[in-house]
């Protein structure tokens, strides 16, 4: 998109308006349930960066390393039918994965955040409570 002289008033453009220009800005539609207050921040700042030449080479290099998912530490991957074991405050407690997600005590639980919570009354990290990621892994 060539950009005018005048940038558009994006305080009077309707929702409809706001969509056009996102398709025209992005050559793709707007995600969905963007609110229209979202909508005329993000094409402001999309025709504010085109005007004055896009972002610095700093922030484009920092945004492409930090989509860059091969640097990242990922967790080991548990697959079901394996087995957690810690030790709290003398008590040992055993999670057993399972398809839909993590057993303990007898109830099934999404996460291990919701398990290291239960265990403790604090807010964990899961699976730094658990030992596979953090200090307790090294």
């Amino acid at each position: 998109m060539s950009l005018p002289g005048d940038l558009p008033d994006l305080d009077d453009m309707a929702r409809p308006e706001l969509l056009a220009l996102w398709q025209e800005l992005f050559d793709a539609p707007a995600p969905r349930m963007l609110s229209q207050p979202f909508l005329r921040r993000f094409i402001a700042f999309e025709l504010q960066s085109r005007r004055h030449g896009g972002l610095p080479r700093k922030v484009t290099a920092a945004i492409e390393k930090g989509a860059d998912k091969s640097q990242r530490a990922t967790s080991p991957t548990l697959k079901p039918g394996g087995r957690l074991l810690r030790e709290w405050n003398g008590v040992t407690h055993v999670v057993d994965v399972t398809e839909g997600g993590f057993a303990w005590n007898g109830q099934t639980y999404r996460s291990l955040s919701a398990i290291a919570r239960e265990i403790t009354g604090a807010h964990w990290s899961g699976p730094r409570f658990f030992g596979l990621k953090g200090k307790a892994a090294r």
